[in-house]
């Protein structure tokens, strides 16, 4: 058999023209999500006029170079596949706005420095790869509003990053950073008794005595800052008993 690995399905030129979608914002989309896709067909470069791409949850391992032919390309969705690295054709991608690579297989070596052209980019989401730095070039995407860095390997965000002017959205989570390394443990409020002896006051140290009596008087300052029960509480809304229960009210109110 010829190449290697899966080859995955088929995509005719039939199909894909029949998988265009006009969205209500008159853009194009191509919508090949979940068609079992291991490699890019070649015959989408005769729709490469599309503005939006989606091929997520498919099985590509690699995007061709060919991809600098969409340069009208301004969504493109390629979550849930197997790809290890992004061709540098990638940079061609002037007027893209939105780009999901999450849930990959990218590593750092697979982000190419091309990556820093795509000044028109808003929404980049590299969640759930093997990215175990981030390029501190990332830090010239100036109209960056979202970007998702979550379950990676990540121990440092570069400042550049962290000081994007237009970025409302960064998620690090379930990263190695140290800042989550140490997180504090929950506080328990209630004391727990390990042991717990009874003897008579006669029989207690003067020490113990005191400490006993400390105890007990803030126990009684605990008490009186807490609302007594003497006041009737008043129930604006609560309905009157119906006639039935209005015989037995008395027996009711007690209840």
């Amino acid at each position: 058999p010829k190449g290697k690995g899966p080859q995955g399905k088929r995509i005719t030129l039939k199909v894909a023209k029949n998988s265009v979608r006009v969205l209500f914002n008159g853009r194009r989309r191509l919508e090949l999500s979940k068609m079992g896709i291991a490699i890019f067909p070649k015959c989408l470069l005769e729709l490469a006029d599309v503005e939006e791409i989606d091929l997520s949850r498919n099985m590509l391992r690699k995007i061709p170079n060919t991809i600098e032919k969409f340069k009208n390309l301004v969504w493109l969705d390629l979550h849930s596949n197997q790809i290890d690295e992004l061709p540098a054709a990638i940079g061609t991608l002037q007027n893209l706005t939105y780009l999901n690579l999450c849930n990959n297989k990218l590593t750092t070596k697979g982000l190419p420095e091309e990556l820093i052209k795509l000044k028109s980019l808003r929404i980049l989401n590299l969640g759930l790869n093997c990215l175990e730095t981030v390029p501190t070039t990332l830090g010239s995407l100036k109209e960056l509003v979202e970007l998702g860095l979550f379950d990676n390997s990540l121990t440092i965000i570069p400042k550049s990053v962290k000081r994007l002017p237009k970025l409302e959205r960064l998620n690090v989570k379930r990263n190695p950073l140290p800042e989550f390394a140490k997180e504090d443990e929950p506080i328990d409020t209630i004391k727990r008794l390990e042991s717990l002896y009874l003897v008579e006051k006669k029989d207690l140290c003067n020490p113990c005595l005191q400490t006993c009596q400390g105890e007990r008087d803030e126990l009684h300052m605990l008490q009186d800052m807490t609302p007594g029960l003497s006041e009737k509480p008043s129930f604006h809304s609560l309905i009157t008993p119906n006639s039935t229960a209005r015989d037995n009210q008395e027996e009711w109110r007690i209840k």
